[in-house]
């Protein structure tokens, strides 16, 4: 039969279930398969198929590819495959013909687990999928990395809460509500922790005994998970999701998802056959020669990331992404297993990292990576080419011990501060490969930081022996919350201090969602389990903590407008233009020069200078072109809001210790040329803390000044383009 193809604009998966005018094509690969059926239902909560279809192995099989026509069929079709073959877990081989299997490249399921029936689990079915949508023009934004202030949030956590006044909490359409707060805010991006499809109940249908809130647990990848629908049709969740991009892109914000291709929910030898396992099991799972599963993912299972046909299933899934869903960029968790080769080792420049840095449909699709996994390794600094940023877990443990006052610590908190070019400056990379974080969904919040020394993760059901250890936090004398004014001045003054530091970093800044309102776990720090208000975005918050958010919507915006804080190149601590400053200058607290080896204090003056970014040769070049992409729907100022008219050379003074401490102006800051001008204080009271006309006293050079313990003051000193 002739098949009639509906004309695409998005990408067309070469696998899963492909709609035509006149039927579905279906296909799967499974090279030691020995038969093949393909399961029709008419309601998602039906225990058995109505219509049943047999693979002619002869007529439907080309290769190792299993194709079928059903004619007639449209979309909201429901189907599972069932393959024959041989089941020997010693060599690999755990074929279960009676196991109703999910299609690796299913666009949409529905439904859950039901009860097993004669010991046949019963997972979501998969939905027939038509990929047309109007998106009315819209196409990705492609900022550059360099450019963006990224946002971590959970989609239901977000909008669940009753506080948040959203008329459809906990969905994709949720969150178009709150676009005009994230405008206000001034982030560029959010990255959506897991969307792709992962179970809602347990594998025997019954309720799971810790609730997968954050959704680490994938069950098919090319799948929006229809948990987040408003809408409870079969393959709602596709075109609600389609809703959201289509309208953060309107309003200028980027859209990353955090991608889990490092194991998938079917678990070790004792989890249930529901997808890869009954297809071809030794080619999508890392196995010992004995045949069990390889755990670098610490969830029971490794996906074969470096084997072909795993490797071109991911390729494809980022490109549907990328095609049919207009995705801006990806955060890869635990990205460190697709750097292991077949048999689990390590290896130089990997075949799917390298082949997904030079994929050309991929070629503008951001791609940031959490360089480490489970079983030990750690590759930040040096994982996959300049085409990779990394989540630079450096610079969030170096910045913590820092504010928290620990001796030894002034040399490294101000390599990250210029970019880590110890850990980034080699091959070619920029500082905008690293990603800059203060905290993440993984660990204490921003308020927690500052108010626990320990987890107190017993809500978990764990005994409190799940979680990092190591959280390099300060309560500052009292664990939890407290009525004392001076432990709570002293915590709002540290949270300051840490978004301070991030937003006057070079690099990429990533911002966790709530943590610019105190948003507080009471001190858990691995709430993956809690779909609760304990999780859930309390935006009463808001009001209560308006000061703070004030304080970081003003930075993120100076921060947008000044070019010297997202320099496409290292810091080198010369002049980038005869007769300039230095582009970064460090000093000790009394203006004199650092001596680098004795540095046990935790003081310190930087001194940053302007630059125009239409002189700078990295700037200019990328500026031009950026212009090509200026329309009516995305204005030049979405891409680049550096302004050649107002650019500031920028003084920061840093105390970490507990003690109030005597600071000078260093020499080179006090020529007649400079005006300084106070910007930020995070001792001082709300509204005092932040000038956000820039307007703030203008600084005594001649005179020292006190910088009270555990804070950081910013002067700002206006250039014109022509003298004024």
């Amino acid at each position: 039969m002739r098949l009639h193809e509906k004309q695409k604009t998005g990408f067309q998966s070469p696998f899963g279930a492909n709609l035509y005018e006149n039927g579905v094509l279906f296909s799967f690969t499974s090279r030691s398969a020995t038969g093949a059926r393909l399961l029709l239902y008419d309601r998602p909560d039906d225990w058995e198929p109505s219509r049943i279809i047999n693979f002619d192995e002869t007529r439907d099989r080309l290769g190792d590819v299993w194709r079928l026509f059903v004619p007639k069929l449209g979309e909201g079709a429901l189907y599972h495959f069932q393959v024959d073959g041989p089941f020997n877990p010693t060599q690999g081989d755990r074929f279960d013909g009676h196991a109703r299997l999910i299609d690796p490249y299913a666009k949409a399921l529905v439904g859950d687990f039901l009860p097993k029936r004669d010991g046949v689990c019963h997972p979501p079915k998969c939905v027939v999928v038509d990929d047309e949508f109007d998106w009315d023009g819209d196409y990705r934004i492609r900022r550059k990395l360099a450019d963006e202030i990224i946002y971590e949030l959970h989609v239901r956590g977000f909008t669940n809460s009753p506080t948040s006044g959203v008329s459809k909490p906990g969905s994709y359409l949720g969150l178009i509500e709150k676009i005009p707060y994230l405008k206000s805010l001034g982030v560029t991006a959010v990255e959506l922790m897991p969307i792709h499809e992962f179970p809602r109940n347990a594998q025997d249908g019954t309720t799971l005994k810790h609730a997968n809130y954050w959704g680490y647990d994938p069950i098919a990848f090319f799948a929006p998970h229809r948990g987040y629908a408003w809408s409870s049709e079969p393959g709602a969740q596709v075109r609600e999701f389609k809703e959201m991009v289509r309208e953060f892109h309107r309003a200028g914000i980027e859209i990353y998802l955090d991608v889990v291709f490092n194991h998938t929910a079917e678990g070790s030898e004792k989890g249930e056959t529901f997808a890869f396992k009954g297809f071809e099991n030794r080619n999508y799972y890392l196995l010992s020669k004995e045949g069990r599963y390889v755990n670098f993912s610490g969830c029971g299972n490794t996906i074969n990331g470096n084997h072909p046909w795993m490797r071109n299933l991911i390729f494809d899934c980022l490109r549907s992404w990328v095609g049919n869903y207009h995705i801006d960029g990806f955060r890869f968790d635990l990205a460190s297993i697709l750097s292991r080769d077949r048999n689990g080792n390590l290896v130089w420049n990997p075949p799917t990292l390298e082949s997904i840095s030079e994929d050309p449909f991929l070629s503008d699709a951001k791609f940031i990576a959490e360089a480490w996994d489970a079983a030990g390794a750690y590759q930040v600094g040096s994982f996959g080419t300049r085409r990779w940023a990394e989540w630079n877990g450096r610079y969030r443990d170096d910045v913590r011990r820092f504010w928290r006052g620990d001796e030894w610590t002034m040399n490294a908190f101000a390599t990250r501060l210029s970019g880590s070019s110890d850990l980034y400056s080699h091959q070619g990379r920029s500082p905008s490969c690293s990603v800059n974080f203060i905290t993440a969904h993984d660990g204490f919040t921003l308020n927690d930081l500052v108010t626990y020394n320990q987890k107190h993760n017993f809500d978990n059901g764990e005994e409190n022996r799940d979680g990092e250890n190591n959280n390099n936090s300060f309560n500052f004398g009292i664990e939890g919350e407290t009525d004392d004014e001076n432990v709570n001045r002293l915590r709002e003054r540290q949270i300051r201090n840490f978004f301070g530091t991030l937003l006057f970093s070079q690099g990429v800044p990533m911002i966790v969602a709530g943590d610019e309102t105190r948003h507080t776990q009471k001190g858990n720090n691995n709430a993956y389990c809690q779909d609760s208000p304990l999780s859930w975005i309390d935006w009463g918050l808001v009001k209560k903590n308006e000061d703070l958010r004030r304080f970081v919507a003003t930075l993120i915006r100076f921060r947008r407008q000044e070019a010297s804080l997202r320099r496409r190149d290292f810091l080198t601590g010369k002049p980038q233009i005869q007769g300039e400053l230095p582009d970064v200058s460090w000093f000790e607290r009394k203006g004199g020069a650092v001596n680098w080896r004795a540095t046990k204090e935790s003081t310190l003056i930087c001194l940053i200078s302007a630059i125009d970014p239409l002189k700078d040769p990295g700037f200019a070049a990328e500026i031009a072109k950026t212009r090509a992409l200026v329309s009516e729907r995305f204005p030049f100022d979405v891409f680049v809001e550096a302004s050649p008219e107002a650019r500031y050379d920028i003084l920061m003074a840093f105390n970490a210790t507990s003690k109030a401490t005597d600071f000078i102006f260093p020499e080179i800051a006090r020529q007649k040329e400079f005006k300084w001008r106070l910007f930020v204080d995070t001792a001082a009271q709300p509204p005092y803390d932040v000038y956000p006309e820039y307007d703030g006293s203008e600084a005594d050079v001649a005179k020292s000044f006190v910088l009270p313990g555990r804070s950081m003051r910013v002067y700002l000193a206006k250039r014109s383009s022509q003298e004024e």
